[in-house]
């Protein structure tokens, strides 16, 4: 009995021991299981910004279209290429059918008929005029009438002429079925291929497509931005772009536009804005110490751009969770030196939804402590 009695004891000692010395460590290290995280107040910038989803693009998209019906017979000029204005950038070959080319022949054959008969009044109406037996106003009639003729037949011959050749010949120079460039710019997409056929552009009908033409040194971001944010955007404010495929690049510019008229997206109000891109630059990683090098955009790149609304360089901050609002007073709890939790009333500034700017109340490197974490039963 006595020895089960001093194992009993001695068991009892070793639990006592051992919670002692777990409450020395936990005292020790000074931290309190329960206790809830911190976040020092730190200097930093913030910025107010308001997003914008859209695409680098060209101001300026010339549609090449041509105005003779006919397949495509010839290019002069491709996808990539750059080319000033007026220079030919495809041959449109005349496809006409069977009929239309024996009716251009009939009229031929039929306006020749009448030339040789007005030829005959005219000759006999210049006899009689030169033995004064008809007026001089019926010669004249005369003369015009078959000078009228004879035009008709050449007009009726070069008709046919572009027909079969797609080119011909005239007192005032050549006409050719070429296609030749609006602008002077870059080709950025070709819709047609040798031996497609070309619906001409006509005033009833929109015509072929054949390629697109843009001025590459002149882009511009297209996009749009939720009509939350709009009410805050003006004209000027400064961009920063973010290109998806360039994630290195420097992209910056100018808000230059916004649309007066809101349409609907997938159930979402936004409205249309432009930027005027003024700079596009990256740094080469081999030599970081180099000035930055200009960035080729192309058109179609999706890019966000981020409208600086507000900014504020080198400030008190904390996260803008930490803070308490009811009405117009914002609260935090300050740690002080002692450990003791401090409610303080603060005077807080500009937000990005992230951080906040602290006017006054705090001090950098005060400790702020967190909310308690909402338990979702």
């Amino acid at each position: 009995m006595k020895r089960a009695t001093k194992i009993t004891a001695g068991v009892i000692v070793l639990i006592v021991v051992a919670g002692a010395t777990a409450a020395l460590m936990s005292s020790g290290n000074g931290e309190d299981p329960n206790a809830l995280p911190t976040v020092e107040v730190v200097r930093g910038d913030i910025v107010d910004k308001a997003l914008a989803v859209g695409t680098i693009t060209p101001r300026v998209e010339v549609s090449v279209k041509s105005q003779v019906p006919g397949v495509l017979k010839h290019l002069f000029a491709d996808v990539g290429d750059y080319v000033r204005a007026g220079s030919p950038l495809m041959e449109i070959q005349p496809n006409p059918t069977p009929r239309e080319l024996v009716d251009a022949e009939r009229q031929i054959e039929l306006r020749q008929i009448e030339v040789e008969n007005l030829r005959l009044i005219y000759d006999r109406q210049k006899a009689l005029r030169e033995k004064d037996l008809i007026a001089e106003s019926d010669f004249e009639l005369a003369r015009r009438n078959f000078e009228q003729a004879d035009l008709q037949v050449r007009m009726a011959s070069e008709q046919l002429a572009l027909l079969r050749d797609g080119r011909v010949a005239t007192d005032k120079g050549d006409i050719e079925t070429l296609v030749r460039a609006p602008v002077s710019g870059f080709i950025i997409d070709k819709m047609a291929e040798i031996g497609d056929p070309i619906v001409p552009l006509t005033s009833y009908q929109e015509g072929t497509v054949l390629m697109t033409m843009a001025d590459m040194n002149d882009l511009i971001f297209k996009g749009t931005v939720d009509e939350i944010d709009v009410g805050r955007l003006k004209e000027g404010m400064s961009v920063t772009i973010k290109v998806g495929a360039l994630p290195d690049a420097n992209v910056s510019g100018v808000l230059s536009k916004i649309w007066l008229k809101a349409r609907k997206e997938e159930n979402a109000t936004i409205f249309p804005v432009e930027i005027e891109i003024t700079e596009a630059t990256r740094v080469d990683p081999a030599h970081p110490e180099a000035d930055p090098v200009p960035v080729v955009l192309r058109a179609g790149y999706s890019s966000n751009a981020d409208v600086i609304i507000e900014q504020r360089e080198d400030v008190l901050m904390i996260p803008e969770r930490v803070v308490e609002f009811a009405g117009d007073t914002a609260r935090v709890k300050v740690v002080t030196e002692t450990g003791e939790i401090e409610d303080r009333t603060v005077t807080t500034g500009l937000s990005d939804a992230i951080n906040i700017e602290v006017i006054a109340g705090l001090e950098e490197g005060s400790m702020i402590q967190e909310k308690p974490v909402k338990v979702i039963e």
